[in-house]
């Protein structure tokens, strides 16, 4: 799912998945969900990701959204796995609800066009071609391997611990810290790490006005006395201005 792409519409912000998360109790409605995603592409640029990192191991993408990172990861012979609240629903909803998504979130950039990088994309024009390429991938991959698409609700996933070679998060943590507290980031990376054998990734390190999450260092040293090897590490990618590092755990077991 694509959330900085929404930063500076605080009308789509108050109705982001997160939002609807933790202040609706009776229940996320498909109207309340921002289904867009990034493409493999990208997420091997935002979590330095190589072919090799890939092939043969396990990988959890969460949340996974509408991003086509599962299907070209799976033809590389990974066996990823995406869970995402929104993946309760079904996917002829979901396709539909995401191509109405991408055409609103281009029109909601054009203003404020000027706070992003566009040398990934070069132009809206190219941003609406990935976000429709990304899930145009992801849909056709649910109906190949729809058990590969698991609707959970952070921060408790139905997997069983170290299942995973290898976690990634993308636009979630962090991005939000103005809505989701210091108790949900740290119960959130905690589990993230239960279902990992290893490694789990985040990106990005900032919020929505890009600056460092405020209790990143209290987070990491958390994490250290956990007997965690914990970094942010620069990557290759940055569409919203300043979010370019990632937050890279390490378990020693």
């Amino acid at each position: 799912m694509s959330r900085d792409e929404q930063s500076n519409s605080r009308e789509r912000q108050k109705n982001s998945r997160e939002d609807q998360e933790f202040n609706d109790s009776g229940g996320l409605k498909l109207k309340q969900i921002v289904f867009i995603g990034r493409t493999f592409e990208e997420y091997m640029k935002m979590f330095n990701l190589t072919v090799e990192d890939l092939t043969g191991k396990s990988i959890l993408d969460c949340p996974g959204g509408a991003c086509s990172f599962s299907s070209q990861a799976r033809k590389l012979g990974a066996n990823p796995v995406a869970v995402d609240m929104a993946y309760k629903y079904e996917i002829e909803e979901l396709e539909v609800k995401g191509f109405q998504d991408i055409e609103h979130t281009m029109k909601q950039m054009e203003p404020v066009q000027g706070i992003y990088v566009w040398d990934q994309f070069g132009s809206i024009q190219g941003l609406k071609e990935e976000r429709t390429r990304a899930i145009t991938d992801c849909v056709a991959d649910m109906r190949m391997f729809p058990d590969r698409y698991v609707a959970s609700v952070l921060p408790d996933l139905p997997f069983a611990d170290e299942q995973f070679d290898l976690t990634l998060s993308a636009h979630f943590l962090f991005t939000y810290a103005d809505r989701l507290d210091v108790d949900f980031h740290l119960a959130t990376v905690m589990e993230l790490l239960r279902v990992s054998k290893r490694e789990v990734r985040i990106f990005p390190t900032v919020d929505l006005s890009g600056e460092r999450y405020k209790h990143m260092d209290e987070l990491k040293l958390i994490l250290e006395e956990r007997g965690c090897t914990v970094s942010e590490e620069p990557t290759s990618y940055e569409f919203q201005r300043n979010a370019h590092t990632m937050l890279q755990i390490v378990k020693h077991n």
